[in-house]
């Protein structure tokens, strides 16, 4: 599969003092309830069609998997040593087990365990190894590689075998025998695009991204958290002809072996909201949190292009490579999540959420994907994300919450 980079500027997030209440006034809550409900009524919906079941099912879903989520960090923190965590298809976090210790206090605490005959450990070394052959020389016609920790492999997912750069790449790949698994897909892109009238653009133009997250540092100064590719250049960030902030680091450099993560400052009088606009969907939803949904988890995205989809997390520490459809060197990008989220171009820098906890941003997908509009959860699509955690970490910021 090949990618390409996802570029261009209304808001995924609303930022308060610059976006108009009617993007993100929605409905009503669906609900006559005086309490609010545990989760937004298009989160239920959506994975309540992904998984072909009602909607009392769908937050029976979710809550098993938050409440997983929540004795997995207990035990974490007892010491439990785990090589590798991940959701089955059943909803049930599975353990990868590394003694007979751990694997008795995880069963205790409900949850599957698993003797991986490899472990995320070792996937780890052996994509590490890929990724030195990569930083040697870009490998053109190889999409992404990544661990997959349900599969116990790391899967290679090719777009055209028949380059030379690939051809070499998947001959040191082969060299881990069974550990690696070869599947065919589609050449990325970072989602760049040109979307004339656009709320929210890069230096006051028509290439545009969708908002990230709000975070702020420890003198309180706050910042858009975005996709690097976003932040290239440190430009001017445009909502409605108006400047609400200003590029000011990034990670990502085209040609180069980069990281998609980037900060903005955030202009005096403007910020950043604390919930997720969704298009129309449905209200918005309060960012709660920051915690990271596990592989296999519901996840939802709200992007410029294509509205609001969902789908679940494949993967994390995944690399990929990008084309650019600009005629410009591929570049390879590190450490970003995958999914079964459908995004198009213009949905970079967007954000994803699971439940209430805030996860990361859209960084690129499938040259020529095309989502339906406020679609959920759509059939054999994908997308990347830099997690949301990691940009946090390297900057020194904390989450903005509602």
């Amino acid at each position: 599969m090949a990618i390409t980079l996802r570029k261009g500027l209304i808001a995924g997030i609303a930022a308060s003092a610059v976006l108009p209440v009617a993007i993100f006034a929605g409905g009503a809550s669906a609900t006559a309830a005086q309490q609010a409900p545990r989760y937004q009524p298009e989160m239920v919906a959506a994975l309540a069609k992904t998984l072909g079941v009602d909607e009392k099912a769908a937050v029976a879903r979710l809550d098993h998997e938050a409440d997983q989520q929540q004795k997995l960090d207990g035990l974490t923190r007892g010491g439990l040593h785990a090589d590798g965590t991940f959701v089955d298809s059943n909803g049930n976090l599975t353990v990868n087990a590394v003694d007979a210790a751990s694997a008795d206090k995880a069963r205790s605490a409900g949850l599957s365990v698993r003797t991986a005959a490899r472990g995320e450990a070792a996937l780890d070394r052996i994509q590490a190894q890929l990724d030195q052959v990569a930083a040697r020389q870009v490998p053109a016609g190889v999409a992404s590689w990544s661990v997959d920790v349900a599969a116990d492999v790391v899967e290679v997912e090719v777009a055209d075998g028949s380059k030379p750069a690939a051809k070499a790449f998947l001959a040191d790949a082969a060299k881990y025998g069974s550990a690696v698994r070869v599947v065919t897909g589609q050449e990325l892109q970072t989602q760049a695009t040109v979307y004339p009238g656009s709320k929210m653009t890069i230096n006051g133009g028509s290439g545009y991204c969708s908002v990230g997250f709000g975070a702020r540092n420890s003198s309180g100064t706050q910042y858009l958290v975005s996709a690097g590719h976003c932040i290239a250049g440190l430009p001017s960030l445009y909502y409605n002809n108006s400047i609400f902030a200003r590029g000011t680091a990034t990670r990502f450099k085209v040609g180069t072996s980069s990281v998609d993560m980037g900060v903005a400052a955030v202009t005096s009088g403007n910020s950043i909201a604390t919930q997720v606009g969704t298009w129309g969907a449905q209200g918005t939803i309060a960012v709660k949190g920051g915690s990271r949904a596990a592989v296999g988890a519901s996840i939802c995205k709200s992007g410029a292009t294509s509205g609001w989809t969902c789908g679940s997390v494949k993967a994390y520490n995944v690399t990929v490579t990008y084309t650019d459809q600009n005629g410009g060197p591929d570049t390879v990008v590190k450490g970003l999540g995958s999914s079964t989220v459908c995004t198009a171009p213009g949905d970079s820098g967007g954000a994803y959420i699971s439940g209430n906890q805030a996860q990361g941003m859209t960084s690129g997908g499938p040259t020529g994907q095309t989502c339906t509009f406020n679609g959920g959860n759509q059939s054999g699509k994908s997308s990347y994300f830099q997690p949301l955690s990691d940009a946090l970490s390297y900057y020194g910021l904390t989450l903005n919450v509602g």
